[in-house]
């Protein structure tokens, strides 16, 4: 095994970024099918406005497409729910195929944090994961390389999951870091992997400081700091409030050029205008760590947000693995399967880690009607 430090620049993104790669191991694949839009409110990725891009209706009608209650009246009938679980089915009743189409492979976990391992809460600095689901991960990270891909920045959701054996991508995928201990798949001493956007940490602290002042007077808003990007969460800011919050936002952004605002799950994103996200931190971790046969490697992705399609899209276009999309109701997306809640993730892992542990025939675990 060799050990090759590679600094890569990138002028298009205005990029650098220090590159320890990996070598040896294998990875995995499923097919993906393409999402229907009948039935449930879309935006397209594509179509949503950088931060001084869009008026403030546009805004608007995308905070309002990311809430929960706005997806329940968007759906008009069980019979369109019906269509999108024929599209994208459960991965628990899915279980015993996924497991085939992964045989002869090494299965790679990817799992996003918030509304994936632990509940959406209304304080998202009490978004605590269960005592349950975090023995599940670790033991998933016995038979797995395992991956906590989040918004959140590394050390924060560290802190949360609290497992030295997986492997991090915090901030989107822009501050990766690997295993501190007990992981049999670590190929090196070092621990950060991967920090494309350092150059922004002066311009994000700024930008940070601004936006508490300007978002003091709007009740229940909360400025998150994740290092690489900022988050403004506004699942406790009253409906009529979001016009208002979203000019404060722009009309902060507007001196900034080099970021861009994006929307997750009730939340406004701030990052860095680099070519990086949640799938380039996948692509990246599957090379750190040797699987670049895409006959021998399986992925799985496991996430509940709009900035989890990037992942989700990675592997579609690479042919090579599966996404899972955590979702009580129909959304537009480009994962394979579904689950519908936190508590359907930690059985779906758990049925993974007894399939691997025990080679118990899928059919012989669990039906789900």
């Amino acid at each position: 095994m060799t050990k090759k430090a590679v600094v890569v620049s990138d002028t298009k993104s205005e990029m650098e970024m220090t590159i320890v790669a990996v070598s040896d191991s294998s990875l995995f694949r499923a097919p993906v099918q393409k999402p229907s839009s009948v039935g449930y409110r879309t935006i397209s990725r594509k179509k949503l406005p950088h931060c001084g891009g869009g008026g403030i209706n546009t805004w608007v009608d995308i905070m309002r497409a990311s809430s929960p209650t706005h997806y329940k009246s968007n759906i008009s009938s069980q019979d369109h729910l019906n269509s999108w679980m024929l599209r994208h089915p459960s991965a628990l009743n899915m279980f015993e195929q996924i497991t085939k189409a992964s045989i002869g492979k090494q299965i790679v976990m990817f799992l996003d944090y918030d509304g994936t391992l632990s509940p959406i809460v209304d304080d998202p600095d009490r978004a605590f994961m269960s005592d349950a689901m975090r023995a599940t991960v670790r033991k998933l990270a016995r038979y797995f390389p395992t991956a906590i891909v989040s918004g959140r920045c590394t050390d924060k959701v560290y802190n949360f999951v609290r497992l030295a054996e997986l492997y991090y991508a915090g901030s989107h995928g822009m501050d990766i870091k690997g295993p501190s201990k007990g992981s049999q798949y670590k190929k090196t001493a070092q621990s950060v992997l991967c920090q494309p956007a350092t150059k922004f940490l002066p311009m994000i602290k700024e930008v940070y400081k601004t936006l508490l002042d300007k978002t003091k007077s709007t009740p229940g808003a909360k400025v998150e700091n994740n290092k690489f990007c900022l988050s403004v969460h506004f699942r406790c800011v009253e409906e009529k409030k979001w016009s208002e919050l979203a000019q404060k936002v722009r009309s902060v952004l507007k001196d900034y050029p080099k970021l861009q605002l994006t929307q997750g799950r009730m939340v406004l994103e701030i990052r860095p205008t680099i070519k990086w996200d949640k799938g380039k931190a996948v692509e990246f971790l599957l090379e750190s760590l040797g699987y670049t046969n895409f006959t021998d490697v399986f992925p799985v992705y496991i996430g509940d947000d709009r900035t989890d399609e990037d992942a989700f899209k990675v592997l579609t276009e690479r042919g090579q693995g599966l996404g899972i999309l955590v979702s009580k109701t129909p959304k537009e997306t480009n994962a394979s399967y579904s689950l519908r809640e936190p508590s359907e993730v930690m059985k779906f892992l758990q049925l993974l880690v007894d399939w691997k542990q025990f080679n118990i025939i899928p059919t012989q675990l669990i039906t789900y009607a």
